[in-house]
């Protein structure tokens, strides 16, 4: 049983190795080094937060918490060229990004990063600056 345990977990850490979660201190460094961000929240969280400077606005769930599969993509496209570039994404508090990103390490994009906690419990927490549009 402890086998089949061991070989399942090792399992499931392949199959999400291109999704990863990165402090703040690690967001800033990509950040700086150009590596593309992108806010996955919606419109009305953008007004009452503001978004991380530079962040690009990519709503991925609907305010239904339907996934607009169609836009997300065309917009994924426009910015990330290869599914080996990397690029950040953040949510509130990370949970739609654990689901967003699992499904793109799973559709074989190699270098997918997210906000440890989101902006409101990590970044906004942590007394980080957001912009507002």
């Amino acid at each position: 049983m402890k086998k089949l345990a061991i070989v399942l977990l090792l399992m499931s850490a392949t199959l999400f190795a291109g999704f990863k979660t990165i402090d703040t201190a690690t967001f800033e460094k990509m950040q700086a080094k150009g590596v593309p961000v992108i806010d996955i929240r919606t419109p009305m969280e953008w007004k009452e937060t503001g978004i991380i400077k530079g962040a690009h606005k990519m709503m991925f769930f609907t305010p239904n918490g339907e996934a607009d599969l169609a836009e997300w993509f065309y917009n994924l496209g426009r910015l990330i060229k290869d599914k080996k570039e990397p690029f950040i994404i953040y949510c509130a508090h990370a949970n739609r990004t654990k689901v967003l990103g699992e499904g793109l390490a799973q559709m074989g994009f190699k270098n997918v990063y997210e906000l440890k906690d989101g902006i409101e419990n990590g970044w906004i927490k942590l007394g980080k600056k957001t912009v507002k549009e």
